[in-house]
């Protein structure tokens, strides 16, 4: 189960920024079970934006949206119903929000932190999509990790290694860098690199190497706070 955590309702805003109309998507698997992106918890968020001045055009659940054939197939599905959102906020894992980023055009916008696997691995078993660091830059990434993908973890990148798009350490690597500023150029949201942005909170996740994640209120699965 991977433990997620919602952000905070001002910092959901500062990210969809001027968007109007907004698709949720939540997870009935480990969000649900940790009161991060269940339904309940996706219907909470509607009325949150909507007392903010959003429209949500509408959600819908995934049983697993780190699963990427189940996502494919059901967005399929559902593509008339999300294609005139201007973007899509996810309620769950870095490995869901970068499971639908994959599989969309659309501007895509990480609602939660994961702070921990809780001792499992996410159904995207290829590679390492997300290294819980509790302080999830998806938005600012265009919905790449470039914590789980860089092979130095940078924040700031490309660094002067790279070459052709590729990464300095193998040269079948892509360089995770080349791929979020491509994302973002053919989103329009190249600016996103140039906001000034506060340093990044380590200590909230499992890279810390500290339990005090699961001691700041994450919710158990019967809802009680820890």
């Amino acid at each position: 189960m991977l433990i997620s955590k919602q952000k905070s309702i001002e910092e959901i805003l500062s990210s969809l920024n001027d968007e109007q109309n907004i698709f949720l998507m939540g997870c009935k698997g480990c969000a649900e079970g940790f009161g991060s992106g269940g339904e309940q918890q996706v219907l909470e968020m509607k009325i949150k934006l909507e007392e903010n001045g959003k429209t949500v055009i509408g959600y819908t659940m995934y049983d697993m949206l780190c699963d990427e054939p189940l996502v494919k197939t059901k967005s399929k599905y559902i593509h008339d119903k999300i294609e005139p959102a201007e973007s899509l906020l996810i309620l769950c894992c870095g490995v869901g929000v970068q499971t639908v980023a994959a599989l969309t055009h659309k501007v895509v916008h990480p609602g939660c932190n994961t702070l921990s696997l809780g001792g499992a691995h996410a159904e995207w078993r290829e590679a390492e999509r997300c290294m819980e660091c509790g302080d999830c830059v998806l938005d600012y990434t265009g919905g790449l990790c470039p914590i789980a993908r860089c092979s130095k973890h940078l924040l700031h990148g490309p660094c002067g290694g790279s070459h052709d798009g590729m990464c300095e350490v193998s040269s079948d690597i892509p360089c995770v860098w080349h791929l979020i500023v491509d994302r973002l150029s053919r989103q329009g949201r190249l600016y996103k690199l140039k906001e000034l942005r506060k340093p990044k909170n380590w200590g909230l996740g499992l890279i810390a190497g500290s339990p005090k994640r699961l001691q700041e209120g994450v919710p158990k699965r019967d809802g009680k706070q820890t």
